[in-house]
């Protein structure tokens, strides 16, 4: 059953995405990284830019970069936290998901949460596909805010 309303186009022509990749866990994330610059560009839309962090942890401050800076009408962090023998996944994990939400509320700017948390390599790998989706999550919602701000702007 599904729900009935306004929903963002798949269109990206005319849509600017920033991009924003951790570099641990670097093989998958790269994965990643090339399915969500295929996805744009099969949709139309442009990637720039394209960053590249450390780690997960740093993907919010870098995606705020992008938002304060005004040229991108949304955001993809892509990253890969795989659980080790330590409490360190879930702190990173939780760290980067509110980092990244809270740059979408405060900015405006919708910031697509691209990063792989699980508890195996083989889990990580079996999601690969979640770079393509982020990439199509980040369109249509650009397109879907752009809509509704312009729906509610003064005449």
């Amino acid at each position: 059953m599904g729900t009935k309303g306004q929903r963002g186009s798949l269109d990206g022509t005319g849509v600017t995405i920033g991009v924003v990749a951790a570099r641990y866990n670097q093989e998958i994330v790269d994965a990643l990284l090339e399915g969500a610059l295929a996805a744009l560009a099969e949709h139309g839309a442009t990637a720039d830019p394209v960053l590249s962090v450390p780690g997960s942890f740093e993907l919010p401050i870098a995606a705020q970069a992008l938002a304060d800076a005004g040229n991108v009408d949304a955001v993809i962090c892509l990253g890969c936290v795989i659980k080790g023998e330590t409490a360190h996944f879930e702190h990173i994990a939780e760290a980067a998901a509110r980092g990244i939400q809270e740059v979408t509320l405060e900015s405006g700017v919708p910031c697509v949460f691209g990063v792989l948390t699980t508890y195996t390599e083989e889990q990580a790998r079996a999601r690969l596909d979640k770079g393509r989706e982020a990439a199509e999550t980040a369109i249509e919602m650009a397109n879907l805010l752009r809509e509704v701000r312009k729906e509610q702007a003064p005449s």
